[in-house]
């Protein structure tokens, strides 16, 4: 599941503080620390929740123990259920990767308590760091930079507008009790602040149970800048460099990468001296990471955010340039060992870039998606490393996070690291859920992204040009190629070893013998349609042997790719408009059966194509086409009016317009809570709205919210306004 560049130095003998360590987490993180927790010869224990029954950390651990339903609040975040698994599991130790009860003072506190090793910093540091308000008091006394602001416990909303002139607009709305960009908000005018402090307040509540706010000046063009630090229990504070954040959704990371290109060498050591002194005025021990601020215009100028008391998401990236299993050294530190380097012998080396892999819609609003993953194909390679925690055959739910894997692409430079990555999203196929790897690739191919150009607003600007990417005309053709080939049958053992054995082709040797095409017959043309999910609808294709010479055990076909028919009223069909195209596909060498192909479309270069089922890898990425027997109208959604309905499960928390109210097309109707974000759902087009939820409503995937009644006239005019334009 997971492959890892950065190894534990097992050679180093280890303090055997605690044997058996629990991992009070889920997901990729569990697994990651299990994979650690093994290799330093210690026993893993795994938790895990009614919907995590068979997820991958469960069955790669030692032991597991149940905690119980799946809502996180009655179990993953259940302080007296992890510790009581602990202590029935016998484990010394609790490491709680990051979410969940990682940076919950509590928490530590309670392990000390019980006599459980806390693999993370003391309680007080997590206390202290974990309210910003007090953070930034706490960094301050050490003379590290912070952004211009007002921040002291209980400030009221007339105090922060109050205060917003004096700091200069734009200004941020921040949560004193958030993390992970969560609760934000961008102020430009002085007019919103007041409906956002309402917005922010609630936000802050609901995710982190205190409303408390405090606001800083937004700089301007900002680029997210943190470095990763560690401190044992001896006094040594050394980093391990920083790591670039800039690319954001809504304050979410999703593109990391190490170093940053911004920084010169002069800045990396202050910055990085910045982050010790902040972590010392902490009274820090373990791995931490401490999040600053930096203007991409000047970039020798840097101020504090934040510090996560916790392992990141996205400490892979450091692990890659600085070769250190960041894991390991928690758990040695835990122990009590000095740390094994000190600052003059961290270099770093080369590029790391990494990718969140999401359970989300790009295309609908990013909003997170479930289901079943059907396939599962992960990529490999040189310098290529997966860091997952999902399977095949596993259902995917709305109960926690949606993020389903990382990978991760390490190379000599930023473009070679880059470059993989592209590939490496290309080449993985989680078949069954809707995700963001096609929009992942979109932003590491951006130009601003290869040359360096980043802000933290730069995704938000770009996301108005994505487009899902096209299914190459070539990758139907392969797929109807694959068929044929696979259905010959000419040697045995020749079937695709990932699918069930086909028998022999009704179609006879004739379409893989090169040399009964130059008789007086040739095989008659064969038609296959598949369907690749876009909105286009399926496509045909129809595959003939050519004519004329070619060289000798080379099979040659002209591929024809066109939108296939469409039911019309009274039983007839018509063509779809659509593009029609034509190419010559070459097979070099021997066409047997199996997975890989070596082709040259039209008179270009040879290219290697793989089909595993449903899915067709090639020089353009992964895709999946399922061969598809009806007409287009059968693959195409009914028009027709489109109710508000819910797109997950979870809480209805506002209701913006009164039952009966004119509502305007786009206009916002219902805000639900789920995944711990919310979700603003609006008005197709205009017209009387129907409300049938209430605040606090459990809603499901489907629900109907809401019900708008056209204003025919308004969305009349309206696209008689757009066709006029």
């Amino acid at each position: 599941m997971t492959s890892t560049l950065a190894n534990p130095d097992t050679s180093r003998a280890l303090t055997k503080l605690f044997d058996s360590v629990l991992i009070a987490n889920r997901g990729e993180i569990a697994c990651r620390v299990i994979r650690t927790v093994h290799e330093l010869g210690l026993r893993a224990v795994a938790v895990y929740s009614d919907a995590d029954v068979h997820a991958p950390h469960v069955h790669l651990a030692d032991d597991a123990v149940w905690l119980g339903p799946a809502p996180a609040g009655q179990s993953y975040l259940d302080i007296d259920k992890v510790i009581a698994a602990a202590k029935s599991a016998g484990a010394g130790a609790i490491h709680p990767g990051y979410g969940f009860l990682s940076e919950n003072a509590a928490f530590a506190q309670r392990c000390e308590e019980e006599g459980i090793v806390f693999i993370g910093p003391p309680a007080q540091s997590i206390e202290k760091m974990g309210d910003k308000i007090t953070a930034r008091a706490t960094v301050e006394s050490r003379d590290v930079p912070t952004v211009p602001g007002i921040s002291r416990p209980g400030l009221t909303d007339q105090e922060i507008i109050d205060a917003a002139p004096d700091i200069g607009f734009p200004v941020l709305i921040k949560p004193s009790a958030g993390g992970g960009g969560k609760g934000m908000h961008r102020v430009e005018r002085i007019e919103d602040l007041a409906k956002t402090l309402v917005s922010a307040r609630r936000e802050a509540a609901s995710s982190f149970g205190d409303d408390a706010l405090f606001m800083e000046h937004f700089v301007d063009t900002p680029r997210h800048i943190e470095v990763q630090i560690v401190a044992d229990s001896h006094g040594n504070v050394i980093h391990l460099g920083e790591r670039e954040c800039s690319l954001q959704r809504r304050h979410q990371k999703v593109i990391e990468e190490a170093p940053s290109a911004l920084l010169d060498e002069k800045t990396r050591s202050e910055i990085g001296q910045a982050a010790c002194d902040a972590a010392r005025a902490a009274g820090y021990c373990g791995a931490g990471t401490v999040e600053f601020i930096v203007s991409a215009k000047q970039p020798d100028r840097f101020f504090f955010m934040e510090m996560n008391t916790r392992l990141q998401v996205e400490h892979p990236v450091t692990e890659l340039v600085t070769g250190v299993d960041l894991v390991e050294w928690q758990i040695r530190i835990a122990m009590g060992e000095e740390l094994p380097m000190s600052q003059e012998n961290i270099r770093l080396d080369g590029h790391a870039v990494e990718a969140r892999v999401y359970a989300e819609d790009p295309a609908g609003g990013f909003l997170p998606t479930g289901g079943r993953i059907e396939e599962l194909h992960w990529p490999t390679g040189s310098g290529v490393r997966v860091d997952a925690g999902v399977q095949a055959g596993q259902v995917v739910g709305s109960d926690y996070d949606p993020m389903l894997a990382k990978l991760i692409t390490w190379a000599p430079s930023r473009q070679v690291a880059l470059e993989r990555l592209d590939k490496a999203l290309g080449e993985t196929v989680i078949d069954g859920l809707t995700t963001n790897l096609d929009f992942n690739r979109f932003l590491v191919t951006y130009p601003d992204v290869i040359d360096g150009r980043l802000d933290t607003g730069l995704l938000d600007r770009i996301v108005g040009g994505y487009e899902p990417t096209p299914t190459p005309a070539a990758a139907f053709a392969v797929a109807a190629l694959h068929k044929i080939l696979a259905a010959s049958g000419t040697a045995a053992g020749e079937t695709d070893p990932h699918g069930p054995a086909t028998p022999r082709s009704p179609l006879g040797s004739q379409w893989t013998s090169a040399d009964s095409w130059r008789g007086a017959r040739k095989p008659a043309p064969v038609v296959y349609s598949f369907d690749d999910g876009s909105e286009r609808g399926p496509r045909r294709v129809t595959l003939s042997p050519r004519d004329g010479e070619h060289n000798p055990g080379e099979r040659v076909w002209t591929a024809q790719v066109e939108d296939a028919a469409q039911a019309v009223p009274g039983g007839s069909e018509e063509a779809v408009e659509g593009e029609t195209v034509s190419f010559d596909v070459t097979v070099l060498g021997s066409p047997v059966p199996t997975p890989d192909l070596r082709l040259r479309i039209d008179e270009g270069t040879a290219q290697r194509w793989r089909v595993i089922g449903e899915h067709v890898f090639g020089p353009h990425g992964a895709f999946t086409l399922r061969e598809f027997h009806g007409t287009a109208a059968d693959a195409q959604d009914q028009a027709g009016d489109t109710p508000i309905t819910s797109p997950m499960p979870g809480t209805v928390i506002a209701v913006e317009v009164a039952d009966g109210a004119t509502v305007a097309e786009g206009e916002a109707v219902i805000v639900m809570e789920a995944m711990k974000m919310e979700h603003t759902l609006t008005a197709a087009y205009s017209g009387v709205v129907s409300i049938n939820v209430s605040v606090g409503d459990m809603v499901s995937t489907g629900d109907v919210l809401a019900e708008v009644d056209p204003d025919t006239d308004t969305n009349t005019d309206a696209a008689a306004d757009e066709d006029a334009d």
